[in-house]
């Protein structure tokens, strides 16, 4: 059926019994940080055993169905059929999208980055617009989230923001954004106005802080600390708490600075320099480091990979893989689902047998 070809559910189960035995020993819990992406992973394995047995039996309780309808031409058990078919369908089709998140690193947590490109003031509304469009989204996924670093610009919106996101396939999921964002609209910020077009960039970088060694010399490492901004009054920052990391050799600047300590801000700054030096490290042995830097070329025309048009008229379109939505206000909440899996799809699609249930 559908869902074993989906997954390789045999290979699944020699994995869960291979984490079982690893559970077993008596020095497992030594290492409490590692042990713990044990137990995550076995938690997500579980969960794609227990769908699949659980659309096996919906399946098979929809043939017993089928041959009692055909035999009563009973018009109820039809639409019952038909009703319980769309479902198994639309569950086939979410299993299908997370086959297609096997990548080493497709299961972990997720840095994001955005920053405002070409567009002055309207850029920087725009970068703005797209963190809230992501924190709806982890918010509808349950996922939960921490605004490290966010740098306001001085007339609106964001110059810059970085956030982790804490979730079963965060990252697997949220590479698909990578890429120059474009808004084309009527600008709020235009007395004549008149129609702009602006840039925002979004990076992604998979959190591997707890799970492998990056090997970082302190000697390649520039820290600096500083006053972190804030909202002024009562509320201004009156300790170097804010930290900005240099690593010289590649040049990659992280810094962090909304958190309550200088500490903290430092442990989390090291947390996303050593994601983005492993996946640097990565996309090099596998010669793709165009591929992950390609939203380094100018935040501007030609090179995003969306756009979301409010004028002349409204549509979300992805440029990889032509996938259009005209409910531009949905979008902009958070329900970017669509675009995500037809993105996943299309770069990962297999061909297998179709569900047939006649």
């Amino acid at each position: 059926m559908i869902f074993e070809v989906i997954f390789d559910i045999d290979g699944i189960n020699l994995k869960l019994n291979d984490i079982e035995k690893l559970m077993s020993k008596q020095d497992f819990w030594d290492d409490k940080e590692k042990a713990q992406i044990f137990l995550k992973e076995r938690k997500s394995l579980n969960n794609i055993v227990s769908k699949w047995e659980e659309q096996k039996r919906n399946l098979e309780d929809v043939m017993i169905l089928l041959e009692l309808g055909q035999e009563e031409g009973d018009e109820e058990v039809i639409a019952e059929i038909e009703s319980s078919l769309d479902g198994i369908e639309k569950e086939a089709h979410n299993m299908e999208v997370m086959r297609m998140l096997g990548e080493e690193n497709d299961f972990n947590n997720a840095i994001i980055s955005i920053h405002a490109g070409a567009g002055g003031t309207e850029a920087q509304d725009w970068a703005e617009i797209l963190m809230r469009m992501y924190l709806r989204w982890t918010e509808r996924k349950g996922f939960r989230t921490e605004i490290v670093d966010y740098l306001r610009a001085d007339e609106a919106g964001i110059k810059s923001v970085t956030f982790t996101v804490e979730g079963d396939y965060a990252y697997g999921l949220l590479k698909a954004e990578i890429g120059i964002h474009r808004l084309v609209r009527i600008s709020p910020f235009d007395a004549g106005g008149r129609r702009h077009t602006s840039f925002a960039s979004i990076f992604v970088y998979p959190d591997i802080d707890n799970e492998i060694d990056v090997d970082i010399s302190e000697e390649d490492l520039r820290i600096d600390t500083f006053r972190a901004s804030g909202a002024g009054g009562q509320h201004v920052n009156r300790t170097d708490s804010a930290v900005r990391i240099t690593h010289i050799p590649t040049g990659i600047v992280v810094q962090c600075q909304n958190l309550r300590s200088q500490h903290k801000n430092k442990t989390m700054a090291m947390k996303v320099l050593k994601s983005r030096l492993y996946e640097l490290e990565l996309k090099k042995k596998a010669e793709k480091m165009n591929e992950l830097h390609s939203n380094k070329k100018e935040i501007a025309w030609g090179s995003q990979i969306r756009s979301y048009i409010l004028h002349p008229y409204r549509m979300v379109k992805d440029h990889r893989t032509n996938k259009e939505v005209g409910n531009v206000d949905a979008v902009l909440d958070g329900d970017i689902d669509s675009f995500i899996e037809t993105f996943l799809l299309s770069n990962n699609r297999v061909s297998h047998p179709s569900l047939n249930t006649t």
